[in-house]
């Protein structure tokens, strides 16, 4: 059998790629660190097939594949090009210039494979649907931020998002609402679209609603002169609208906000100017708004929680992240990207994972969504060393979907299943009111907030 060339300077990559072709799909390899190597090689042995990176010292993988095309010797050779930056005009020329594909760092081993068997069994496709299959795929890849660093994109709903971020960055004026669950990556969006595409040199200040004590809070965001209150700083305090001029300030956790603060801030969003706490001057604003719940926002308006003047003001564009569990096509890549990452950085050998562990993250439900991916992976790289993360390393996975503790189980989005038998709604209600109340000693308050009801909802429940 002829043998597959790799080329790559960089060896780690070189090595997860040439091991995985060769000893989990069996095909003998030819390696080599650069273009000019892996040249002399090609020209005298005409392999079948060589995957080469593109940004390499010296001959570029550009470079290595025009000189492939040009020789009658080795014109049938199917090059594969591998990289870690992203650019359609790359890709583009690269598939003119007789490319048989483009794939992205950190490779998909499974879409690799499919490839290989492809072009060994001659089953070629024609130059126009290859394009058009490359540029569509190129949303499966992650982009290396100057300022943020890896941001996985493997799925069109993400990849939209991206783009959203990215145009919202031109215009500061716009304040953006972004809702998402727990761990989809708002704060991540939120750096998008104040950094934008490059390492924007201006301020980027978050505050955390949720974290801060209403009386505080006014202080926290406004600052306060000095004498304001017992207990003020001499000479005062700068706030957070203060240290974000010419900026981005990012409100996390927008609906935790007390009623009675969120008339002040909606009156900040409309006059673009504010007072510090116990000040008379009045102070410009220069400041692009930027909100962020893991709460339907909307739900609150209903429910009279928050605001509707205010949430309309920061709703000028409404950015919502999705759930992990419905981008299943991401969930492998992602997991792949943070294997590599945390491998490199632990010095392990982790560099591929099974097919079978990939049916087991895809079944997961991920109610922590990419935060709790990210964490599953990284435990599983501190705690074993292997080539693979097979599906052994995922057993702790299983008390998530598993019966506990005399047949009851968790109840989760995504993760329970109904009865064959008829479900008595009105009944399922009532336990999980009287199970919640029971996990908060029966207060009342925090059980409601628990069950995102409204207190008056939750009497007219126990009162039912």
């Amino acid at each position: 059998m002829s043998k597959i060339v790799i080329v790559d300077d960089d060896d780690i990559s070189r090595d997860m790629l040439s091991r995985y072709v060769s000893e989990l799909l069996a095909y003998p390899i030819e390696q080599f660190s650069s273009a000019e190597e892996a040249l002399e090689y090609i020209e005298n042995n005409s392999p079948p097939i060589v995957i080469t990176d593109i940004r390499m010292p010296g001959m570029n993988g550009i470079q290595l594949l025009r000189q492939i095309k040009s020789s009658e010797k080795t014109s049938q050779t199917q090059v594969i090009l591998i990289t870690g930056f992203a650019n359609l005009e790359t890709s583009i020329e690269a598939i003119r210039l007789g490319a048989y594909d483009y794939l992205i760092k950190p490779v998909e081993v499974n879409r690799l494979a499919e490839i290989i068997n492809k072009i060994l069994s001659g089953k070629n496709v024609e130059d126009k649907k290859q394009l058009k299959n490359t540029e569509k795929n190129l949303i499966y890849s992650y982009y290396e931020h100057p300022k943020i660093g890896k941001i996985g994109i493997f799925s069109n709903q993400f990849q939209n998002v991206v783009q959203t971020a990215l145009k919202l960055h031109k215009n500061r004026s716009i304040p953006v609402l972004i809702e998402g669950e727990s761990g989809t990556g708002k704060e991540i969006i939120a750096s998008l679209i104040h950094y934008g595409e490059s390492d924007f040199k201006k301020p980027f200040v978050t505050i955390n609603c949720a974290a801060i004590t209403p009386s505080l809070f006014e202080s926290e965001l406004f600052g306060y002169e000095e004498g304001a209150f017992t207990g003020s700083k001499s000479g005062g305090r700068l706030g957070k609208l203060d240290l974000a001029q010419d900026g981005t300030l990012l409100l996390d956790e927008i609906s935790e906000i007390p009623l009675e603060l969120q008339a002040k801030l909606l009156r900040v969003l409309e006059e673009r100017a504010y007072y510090r706490v116990g000040g008379n001057k009045k102070i410009n604003l220069d400041v692009r708004f930027i909100a962020s719940t893991n709460r339907n926002l909307l739900k609150f308006v209903e429910e009279n929680r928050f605001r509707n003047d205010l949430y309309y003001r920061i709703n000028a564009a409404h950015i919502i992240l999705p759930p992990l569990r419905k981008q299943k096509e991401a969930i492998a890549p992602l997991a792949q990207m943070f294997l590599t990452h945390f491998a490199i950085e632990r010095s392990k050998k982790f560099r591929l994972i099974d097919k079978n562990a990939v049916k087991i993250l895809e079944a997961h439900a991920w109610l922590g969504n990419v935060r709790e991916l990210k964490n599953v992976i990284e435990r599983i790289v501190v705690l074993y060393d292997d080539n693979e993360l097979r599906p052994q390393h995922l057993s702790f996975l299983e008390e998530y979907a598993s019966f506990e503790n005399e047949g009851k189980f968790v109840l989760r989005p995504g993760s329970f299943i109904l009865p064959d038998e008829d479900l008595d709604l009105e009944a399922l209600n009532y336990e999980i009111v009287q199970k919640a109340l029971e996990k908060f000693k029966g207060n009342k308050s925090q059980t409601a907030r628990y069950l995102g009801l409204t207190p008056s909802s939750l009497r007219s429940r126990l009162k039912k």
